[in-house]
């Protein structure tokens, strides 16, 4: 699982410590480093992204992560 974010978006550490809090495996990437990600997130982040090209925008909880996992 990625969390696409970016450096001093609040949003973004939440997002993070409701993945912490349930104790997901998950590494984040900085969309200002990828001119691709930067236009396709730019004004969504946080954005996780699972497999399948799978995608859940913030705002999200420990309960919407879960159902979003399970499917």
């Amino acid at each position: 699982m990625i969390l696409y974010g970016t450096l001093g978006c609040h949003l973004c550490d939440d997002a993070e410590r409701v993945l912490q809090a349930l104790g997901l495996a998950y590494k984040t990437t900085d969309i200002i480093d990828d001119n691709q990600l930067l236009e396709k997130f730019a004004t969504t982040i946080p954005v996780l992204a699972g497999a399948g090209e799978t995608y859940l925008y913030w705002p999200f909880n420990e309960a919407q992560v879960t159902v979003w996992l399970n499917q």
